[in-house]
């Protein structure tokens, strides 16, 4: 019997009817690029779907809860699992514009998942006729998984499985297709019998991991105090630390790997990780000044951590294996470069993001919490978090393949998510990377980002502003005596906003309102 784990399980009990726990990936396909110019046609689709079906047998599994939550629940083979059923096909209207397929997105991804099926779904969208950036006949495969089921390193590995190397239909990996375990639908006498062994077992445990890990205990509560008092991590109110309403708001925009990387030399040290946090900062400190809403005090991110053994790689388990550590974005700090710098050292202290030790021992206590006090203390989380404020948004960085995927013969040519809110932390930045591009996807509601687009536009000059400041670094490094002229640019083109100058020859361009002919971009300095 396969049972889930306390912390994929946590994901089922947090949920409410406003904010649900699933995550959305979105991948654009390009068609151009099947063997002898062929149609995919969406039994196509289908056909592809299932025949990788035998290399995720969690496809085919739903959920059976435990009567009362006495115990964690547990996944069982469907045995009317119906594929169709799992996969649906749209179409955008026309003129089928970056604006409606953010709105389309968005309210796709506020739908519940059906639980008393395998949790997932599939969407297959066409119609995006008018996206400035996107070759003609482009589609968009949307993907939709339970959290219980998947955290971003698992869900990366889920998506591979269905992905090729070349237009010719290799898997990206070796698919083991072999010796998949049924997974039977549990007795109510076997859940009855396993929920009183845990129960009764679950105190000792508890007591055997503090008693584990006590010579560590008191340095890590030492080092707690002396980042607190360090960071001066107060986390201040902001618009995003209110109640979140179940109309979810998504925009997104895209910039090329290479320039981030360039950005990490203004802070020698640092991490993409870092620089992510430093634009999302600048962002956010533009945005909330715009609206005379920028607290006094530096707004802090919750930054999740991958918790398995051999990073994003490691295969060994599916579900949710993370850690998560609060870090300061220093708002505070006018000077871009100088917040790089900060947040960089703010990172470096956050001894979860380095050593584990706090999520080490979280992680092996929650591991042997009953799930009866589990639904309980998550119930209380979601009242008490409008007035007990842990962060004040989500930031969560995803690495991809940096190499071209396909499927059904297309090209994947751009990458896109969406990820779960709560009430009192409704800003969620997600930041996954493909083949040398990142995009930062914003998910928050109608009522706390109603001008969602201008939110973008303003990750879009924190990124410029630092891209700038490396340029001036590289432009000062250069030997005067070498003569010749250095190009200090690279063409950045994002797919969300609308679009403004780079600085350094660089372009970061935000999709606009309607289709565009192709001309230079506006001057907006």
């Amino acid at each position: 019997m396969q049972q889930l784990s306390p912390q994929d399980a946590q994901f089922l009990y947090m949920e409410s009817e406003d904010n649900l726990t699933h995550v959305t990936s979105i991948n654009i396909f390009d068609p151009s690029t099947v063997p002898g110019g062929k149609v995919v046609r969406f039994k196509e689709i289908i056909a592809h779907v299932e025949q990788r079906l035998a290399a995720n047998p969690m496809l085919r599994r739903k959920l059976v809860r435990v009567p009362l939550e006495l115990d964690y629940p547990y996944w069982a083979d469907d045995e009317f699992f119906d594929l169709e059923y799992h996969i649906r096909h749209g179409r955008l209207p026309r003129p089928g514009d970056w604006r409606q397929f953010c709105i389309h997105m968005a309210r796709y991804h506020s739908r519940p998942l059906d639980m008393n099926k395998p949790l997932w779904e599939l969407y297959v969208l066409e119609g995006l006729d008018d996206i400035e950036g996107l070759p003609p006949g482009c589609y968009a495969v949307a993907i939709k998984v339970h959290h219980a089921a998947v955290d971003g390193a698992s869900l990366i590995r889920f998506l591979m499985s269905l992905v090729d190397i070349d237009n010719q239909g290799t898997p990206v990996a070796p698919l083991e297709l072999t010796d998949a375990e049924d997974s039977p639908r549990p007795s109510l006498r076997d859940m009855a019998r396993r929920a009183a062994a845990n129960n009764l077992r679950s105190p000792v445990r508890i007591a055997d991991a503090i008693l584990r890990n006590s010579p560590l205990l008191a340095e890590t509560a030492r080092d707690s105090l002396r980042r607190r008092k360090a960071d001066k991590q107060t986390v201040p109110w902001t618009r995003f630390n209110t109640r979140v309403s179940p109309h979810k708001m998504f925009d997104a925009c895209d910039v090329a790997l290479a320039d981030l990387k360039r950005i990490r030399q203004l802070a020698p040290g640092s991490t993409i990780n870092d620089v992510v946090l430093a634009i999302c900062a600048g962002g956010l400190r533009e945005y909330l000044g715009h609206h005379d809403e920028l607290p006094d005090d530096p707004l802090v991110a919750w930054v999740p951590i991958n918790a398995r053994p051999g990073g994003a790689s490691d295969q060994s388990e599916p579900g949710n294996n993370i850690a998560a550590m609060t870090t300061s974005l220093h708002t505070d700090e006018a000077d871009p470069v100088k917040r790089l710098k900060a947040v960089h050292a703010s990172t470096q202290r956050s001894k979860e993001a380095k050593s584990g030790v706090s999520a080490r021992l979280l992680t092996d206590i929650t591991q042997h919490v009953p799930a009866a006090t589990q639904v309980l203390a998550s119930r209380l989380i979601l009242q008490l978090s409008q007035s007990v404020r842990v962060c004040n948004l989500f930031i969560s960085n995803v690495p991809g393949p940096q190499f071209p995927v396909y499927m059904n013969g297309a090209q994947q040519v751009g990458s896109y998510g969406l990820a779960p809110l709560a009430n009192g932390m409704g800003l969620f930045i997600g930041t996954p990377s493909y083949n040398g591009r990142m995009s930062f996807n914003v998910i928050s509601s109608r009522e706390l980002l109603p001008d969602i687009r201008f939110f973008t536009e303003c990750l879009l000059r924190s990124f410029e502003s630092l891209l700038a400041a490396a340029a001036g670094l590289e432009k000062r490094a250069a030997k005067p005596a070498s003569g010749a002229k250095r190009k200090v640019g690279s063409k950045t083109k994002a797919r969300a906003g609308t679009g403004s100058k780079a600085a350094a020859g660089s372009k970061a361009k935000a999709r606009p309102r309607r289709k565009v002919k192709p001309k230079s971009a506006p001057n907006t300095k």
